[in-house]
């Protein structure tokens, strides 16, 4: 399939689903995290994104995330966001499925999103479940409302992903026309499953991510050029 073909089906369907991961806010200026260069080379993710790190060394817990909550507050949707939330406006993009908590879909305009890893724009109380703010937890200040202390609303290593999010992520792919992932490594399960279900329903997967991913030979396109650059030629010829 060529990029021509790609928006035809695109304009038939006017349902694609489209799959995000990390590689598509590196070019609003946040880090990723499994490729060459990317902040699990830094930072120990089994160290400080862990149910046990939460309980067992809050301290350094709150300092990484709180380093995290104050690089994403200064990212901006980059180009790739704004098309997905066009193509949603125009009836071509039906839902975003995003492994990433940085909230950018939703800052470009997009309106169905599904976090299957929370956001770090829900914080809440580690005890009793209280919303909180980010100010309040980068201050580290306790719960308003019973004193305990505060978390990023992110799923942790050892929580399981929100059911709602999931289930409606699982619905989405059975269903699409065209199901594009967006810069994921597709290593993840159970969301890396989500492209074989589309395929296997029907649609035709897309892949565009720097690296090889095991789920490649799905794909009735693929592409490892910048996520930007691939939207910006699709939606060129989409019209």
């Amino acid at each position: 399939m060529n990029l021509n073909e790609l928006a035809g089906r695109m304009i038939e369907t006017r349902n694609a689903v489209v799959f995000t991961g990390a590689g598509m806010s590196t070019e609003s200026g946040l880090s990723d995290f499994r490729s060459k260069g990317g902040m699990w080379n830094v930072e120990d993710p089994m160290e400080l994104a862990t149910t046990s790190a939460m309980r067992g060394n809050y301290e350094k817990f709150h300092a990484f995330y709180s380093s995290r909550f104050e690089q994403m507050a200064s990212a901006r949707p980059n180009e790739g966001h704004k098309i997905l939330a066009q193509w949603e406006q125009r009836g071509l993009v039906s839902c975003i499925i995003t492994q990433n908590i940085d909230g950018l879909h939703s800052a470009a305009g997009s309106g169905v999103i599904h976090e299957l890893h929370g956001s770090v724009n829900a914080v809440r109380c580690m005890e009793c479940g209280a919303p909180s703010s980010q100010v309040e937890f980068i201050d580290a200040k306790p719960c308003a409302s019973c004193g305990g202390r505060l978390r990023p609303g992110v799923v942790l290593f050892g929580e399981s992903l929100p059911a709602d999010a999931l289930d409606a992520s699982w619905a989405a792919s059975e269903t699409a026309g065209v199901f594009l992932v967006l810069g994921s490594s597709l290593q993840v399960s159970p969301a890396n499953q989500m492209p074989v279900l589309a395929n296997r329903a029907g649609a035709v997967v897309v892949i565009c991510n720097r690296d090889v991913t095991p789920m490649d030979y799905l794909a009735g396109y693929r592409t490892s050029e910048g996520i930007g650059e691939f939207l910006r030629k699709l939606d060129a010829e989409i019209g």
